[in-house]
């Protein structure tokens, strides 16, 4: 018979083992595997970003540059690309097609009780190396707020959480494939 603390330990490294032989499998892979879900083409080695021309009815100066440095900094986060100004491997450029606040529900008195804040993108992707991959679509992203609170004073706010929602969209659609 076996010692009991024997056998624990003779487990414990056939564990480590196959930890590390997996470990090693996966850092072997290529063919643009990351551990963000980022599925890129092996040969693609960087991206560029255009700005987005604001062409909404209503204007946010900011908005533009936002979205602008919100994609560069996740695409420059969760990717090995590098973002450079123009003719990259990957390209992204798009236009800004809406920015509006509407009344979205009625409260019980037929007074608006929320409102519905809307960004929409207009986003063109393209890919040197897959043009199946390539894209032209809209994104649309809102949120309420009370209609008791005056847009001014959630603008800010809202527009930022829009903005990063956006800006995962866009990168999930350009490079995550689930």
């Amino acid at each position: 018979m076996f010692n009991v603390s024997i056998v624990k330990g003779i487990r414990h490294i056939v564990y480590v083992a196959l930890a590390l032989v997996g470990t090693l499998g996966v850092a072997a892979c290529t063919g643009g595997y990351s551990f963000t879900g980022a599925s890129i083409p092996a040969e693609a080695k960087t991206i560029s970003i255009t700005q987005f021309p604001n062409n909404a009815s209503t204007v946010n100066p900011q908005l533009s540059q936002k979205i602008y440095d919100g994609l560069q900094q996740m695409f420059s986060s969760q990717t090995s690309l590098n973002v450079i100004g123009d003719d990259g491997d990957l390209q992204i450029s798009g236009e800004i097609t809406d920015y509006t606040t509407r009344a979205s529900s009625i409260g019980s008195d037929d007074n608006v009780a929320t409102n519905r804040f809307t960004i929409t993108i207009k986003v063109k992707f393209t890919n040197r190396f897959d043009s199946k991959a390539d894209f032209e679509q809209s994104f649309s992203r809102f949120k309420d707020y009370a209609a008791s609170r005056d847009f001014s004073s959630v603008e800010q706010g809202l527009t930022e959480e829009i903005v990063t929602e956006l800006c995962e969209d866009i990168f999930n659609k350009s490079v995550v494939n689930w």
